[in-house]
């Protein structure tokens, strides 16, 4: 079978093994805000220091994605995706047994955040498997491996009350190496294109306009999620004062809103047009995010979530539907930058929530800055599709797979 033939028709079992290795990696990133209480508890915490704690990992796991992008388009993303589970088990280990200080803890989450650069890796290695015309769905379904949130919240708070949280620690890495021998047997880099365009230099792919609309974009719909996600039982004590087990609950059901509806947003990207639901989706998740202002009752407040945060599963599908078609041959590392900056949108958001909330009083000022930033990203991506035969036409209905699809123009180098 020659090459090219071989990745137009996928790898199932790698689409598998990325799937389980960002589920897996998605749970231990977020596994110090499921376990924030009772690390405050034990360590004697103050608010700002537990929020330290759990701030940490998300933000060096953003910024680590670019590095573990740029090596996987170097060494390839199978070696640098099993090298980073195996990282995994240091933090883990230290949690476990030696670390009892926050200074520590700092560490521990400096070194947990690698996790949350298995977006750089795992992504990649699923996408080079498929034709531009799958890559929505692809991307979906290895994305929705963010379900490891949903995972996290449900069960180390009942893990942590009956074995302590220390221990819950050194049970993760049960799964941990269950997912390192799963991945290392099944996963396998898609083979080279018989005809490849040769890669752009780092410093060309960074002048590129359209990786930093994908940046802001992302910064909205990822940020979005992991943000809201990590903050929503906070809001929820704050506003409606429900006990933190039902404010968990709340948030696992609305995290499990947002991963499980994740790859529809990609289908529907391949089958309408990424930029297309993109745009639909913004112009919803800034309505949302206005009616959620208002600060309405608890129920209609969950119908609302649950829709905000399935539609920015969706957007995040449908901006990873349009990543791997403009950057083909460097997806791994323009993979990592925007998934960066949706990580770092994710430790934005909830610091304005609780900011807007001290200085004012209420969330409400805080949502509608949200409101403000969607309906600007909207206006943006409808700018781009006047200016831009590539934003306009390439994101479309994909065309009929007569051939593999030709690279397409896309907006100019940044001056």
């Amino acid at each position: 079978m020659n090459p090219p033939l071989a990745a137009q028709r996928g790898h199932t079992p790698t689409l598998i093994a990325a799937f389980l290795h960002f589920d897996l990696s998605f749970m231990l990133w977020v596994l110090p805000g499921a376990l924030g209480v009772y690390i405050a508890e034990s360590l004697e915490l103050t608010q700002a220091e537990t929020a330290l704690v759990v701030a940490v990992p998300i933000l060096s796991g953003a910024l680590l994605r670019l590095p573990m992008g740029l090596l996987s388009d170097q060494i390839g993303a199978k070696r640098v995706g099993a090298g980073m589970l195996a990282f995994l088990f240091l933090p883990l280990a230290l949690g476990w047994q030696a670390v009892n200080s926050l200074h520590g803890w700092l560490g521990i989450g400096l070194l947990l955040g690698t996790a949350g650069a298995s977006f750089a890796v795992a992504l990649p290695l699923a996408s080079r498997w498929y034709p531009a015309e799958r890559q929505g769905l692809v991307m979906g379904i290895a994305a929705a491996g963010n379900s490891g949130t949903v995972i996290a919240n449900l069960l180390a708070p009942r893990l942590a009350n009956q074995v302590g949280w220390h221990n819950v620690l050194g049970l993760a890495m049960l799964p941990l190496a269950l997912v390192l021998v799963a991945f290392v047997l099944v996963a396998k880099d898609a083979p080279k294109p018989a005809a490849r365009r040769e890669r752009l230099p780092v410093r060309l792919v960074l002048k590129q306009a359209d990786l930093w609309w994908f940046c802001l974009f992302y910064g909205i719909t990822f940020g979005g999620y992991v943000g809201l996600t990590s903050f929503f039982p906070v809001f929820l004590r704050g506003q409606y004062e429900v006990s933190p087990i039902l404010a968990g609950y709340l948030t696992a059901l609305v995290a499990f809103a947002g991963s499980a509806i994740r790859p529809l947003g990609g289908y529907l990207a391949d089958r309408f047009g990424g930029m297309r639901m993109l745009s639909l989706l913004l112009a919803a998740i800034g309505t949302t995010y206005g009616a959620i202002s208002l600060l309405p009752p608890l129920g209609a407040l969950m119908a609302l979530a649950v829709i905000g945060i399935a539609c920015l599963g969706m957007g995040n599908g449908a901006v990873f539907q349009l990543v791997p078609r403009r950057f083909q041959n460097e997806i791994g590392f323009a993979t990592g930058v925007v998934g960066a900056f949706g990580g770092i949108g994710g430790f934005l958001l909830p610091n304005l929530l609780a900011n807007v909330k001290g200085i004012s009083g209420s969330y409400a000022p805080g949502f509608l800055v949200l409101t403000a930033c969607c309906f600007g990203a909207l206006l943006v991506i409808r700018g781009l599709a006047v200016l831009s035969s590539g934003w306009r036409m390439s994101w479309g209905t994909a065309a009929p797979r007569t051939s593999a699809p030709a690279r397409v123009q896309m907006a100019p180098y940044m001056l």
